[in-house]
């Protein structure tokens, strides 16, 4: 194994558990050292033990809120000033499962915070040491829930809308350079997210839900095979290639300056 000096670095939030942690073995196991954010600080230096034994791995531990400023801003100064830095594994995401009008304004509040505020923060901390290396790569991690509203996702579907789109569009920025952004979508994953949101994962048919390991597996051959959008239970790629198609052509109808005869008075 390489001295640890110079091994790679890759921050991942919400590293204390399910997806983020097990994007913590498979990235250790890869050769990178770690920089590993979550609240729960004693989980994660239980995990950076762990990891250490297993890999050698170096690990930073930061137990950081990163719905509060303070949490978020010491995150951001790491990405903007360790160099050793090359992949930033945005995970860290909650959401209250229920209706809009029944979620507290600190539920509201804290969802929004982290899965928009945070992801869009902590990436935009990033990029500019990335870029002026010109190699980097950042993975944004969504939901099939931004494709998709239940009258108990609204607000959590809404959020992981916006990582999508934000994540499609800085692809677009990034063309032609040598950084990369991956956008994940996992469907149901065993996971604490259930336990938080309201909605234990009793309620779920077992057959729809992935363990943890086979969905960041599933990513990170996607991120290998170079993929820019990868949803890991996603057996056809062909339906995303038809519903991506069907945007396009959805959006390019709109770029007319007229009404749509429908909406003219006969």
């Amino acid at each position: 194994m390489s001295n640890s000096a110079s091994k790679p670095i890759a921050v991942v939030t919400g590293a204390s558990a399910g997806i983020g942690a097990v994007y913590a073995d498979r990235l250790a196991a890869r050769g990178y050292d770690l920089v590993l954010v979550a609240r729960r600080a004693e989980r994660l230096k239980t995990l950076s033990a762990k990891l250490l034994r297993a890999y050698g791995a170096k690990v930073e531990v930061i137990g950081a809120d990163l719905t509060k400023e303070e949490g978020l801003a010491r995150v951001e100064k790491v990405l903007a000033t360790n160099p050793a830095i090359t992949l930033l594994v945005n995970n860290a995401g909650n959401g209250t499962l229920g209706s809009t009008i029944n979620t507290s304004d600190e539920n509201a509040a804290s969802t929004i915070a982290l899965n928009i505020t945070a992801l869009t923060r902590l990436t935009r901390a990033a990029l500019p040491a990335f870029l002026s290396r010109n190699a980097g790569a950042i993975i944004n991690i969504a939901s099939v829930m931004a494709l998709h509203s239940l009258p108990i996702t609204s607000l959590y579907s809404g959020t992981k809308g916006y990582v999508v789109n934000f994540s499609r569009g800085l692809q677009e920025e990034l063309a032609g350079t040598g950084v990369r952004l991956q956008l994940v979508l996992p469907a149901a994953t065993a996971t604490e997210f259930y336990e938080f949101a309201g909605m234990p994962l009793s309620a779920f048919d077992p057959a729809v839900v992935m363990t943890a390991e086979d969905m960041v597996d599933a990513a990170l051959a996607g991120f290998d095979q170079g993929e820019a959008i990868t949803l890991p239970s996603v057996h056809d790629r062909a339906l995303w290639e038809t519903y991506d198609a069907a945007r396009a052509t959805l959006f390019a109808a709109t770029q007319t300056g007229e009404p749509a005869p429908r909406y003219q008075a006969a």
